[in-house]
């Protein structure tokens, strides 16, 4: 079996850059999926102006895939729907999680293909004791059934530290198209950079952020590397991330504001420095790293509850709450940052999304 080959459209939106939010998964107080504000969440992402959306992914939660929870097939199925009849003017991407060892990772592929999922979204984690070598033979036969967008996971939350010889193997494969970092690391960034503008198809793969930590300084940054005495330079285009899964509209507009700063490239606006800050400082309060980023989940719907696009906050794991002074957080954030929240634009778009 081949990987299906994303259409040109799709290829450009992917390659120009886009605002891809990973997209949480709307749970009732009984903690049954509420397909309503499940189909309210796409909706709100597709309005909002983003590129695509990553279903199945962190912010889904790990446990749909448990055999008494089930509800990988569900929620992708919803969110490819959604976008089906929505019937966009505008290309649109779909991005599915898959994890585990070879044979669930090929299971979720062929399930992401069959659902018309565009590229899979392929985690490291929970392999810690697998071999470079192992976890490279694993993502080649996920290659083979659908494009690859790699995924440099955050040892916090399950990651692994990778080295740059794993990342330029990574980069070799035919079928990677993109790499998503989010290590939250400068020096790990760095590696997976290097190691693609050393590779063969370091213009066939493209780079996106995952670093909720440093959105925006990542969208603004050339790198410069050199290979045997040529400067290959390499830019992140876009972002898939968790942090987009709120405030999206907000999300989206800055993206164009720093898509117009990067065509000029001997100044960038010291302003959009400043805003680099205030939105790791409400990453901050949203994902929660004081408490190793046990509340980023519930952080996230908390936000969206607040919004009428989540009925609570919670999720699979009863035990997975907000941390200790972490709603305060959220809203010294709201205070704080006022311009960064698209609370009227849900609010003028709520009624439609849960029609």
């Amino acid at each position: 079996m081949s990987a299906n080959l994303l259409d040109s459209d799709k290829k450009k939106l992917l390659n120009e850059g886009t605002v891809i939010p990973a997209h949480p998964l709307a749970l009732d107080e009984s903690r049954r999926l509420d397909e309503r504000h499940q189909r309210a969440l796409t909706r709100y992402y597709m309005d909002a102006g983003a590129g695509g959306i990553a279903v199945g992914v962190h912010s889904t939660q790990f446990e749909i895939r448990d055999p008494e929870v089930n509800l990988l097939e569900p929620v992708l199925r919803m969110a490819a729907e959604e976008v089906e009849n929505a019937n966009l003017s505008r290309p649109f991407i779909k991005i599915a999680g898959i994890c585990g060892p070879t044979e669930q990772a090929i299971s979720e592929a062929k399930l992401a293909a069959d659902l018309g999922y565009d590229l899979g979204l392929v985690s490291m984690g929970g392999l810690q004791d697998w071999s470079e070598e192992q976890l490279i033979q694993r993502v080649e036969e996920i290659a083979s059934i659908i494009p690859v967008f790699g995924f440099y996971l955050q040892p916090s939350v399950g990651g692994r530290i990778l080295s740059y010889e794993f990342w330029k193997a990574f980069a070799d494969i035919p079928g990677v198209m993109a790499i998503k970092m989010a290590p939250f690391n400068r020096y790990q960034t760095i590696d997976v950079v290097r190691a693609v503008c050393h590779s063969s198809r370091r213009d066939d793969i493209v780079l996106y952020t995952g670093n909720d930590d440093n959105i925006v300084a990542d969208l603004l940054t050339t790198f410069n590397i050199n290979v045997n005495g040529e400067i290959i330079s390499k830019e992140i285009v876009g972002g898939l991330l968790g942090h987009w899964a709120c405030w999206t509209k907000k999300a989206v507009d800055l993206f164009e504001e720093i898509k117009k700063a990067r065509k000029n490239k001997e100044y960038i606006p010291a302003e959009l420095l400043s805003r680099n800050i205030e939105v790791t400082d409400s990453n901050a309060a949203f994902f929660d790293p004081a408490h190793h980023f046990e509340g980023c989940i519930p952080g996230i719907h908390e936000v969206l509850r607040r919004q009428g696009l989540l009925q609570g906050r919670w999720c699979l794991n009863p035990n997975e709450e907000l941390s200790p002074g972490q709603l305060e957080e959220i809203e010294r954030v709201y205070n704080d940052y006022p311009h960064l929240n698209d609370d009227n634009f849900v609010r003028d778009n709520l009624a439609k999304w849960l029609s």
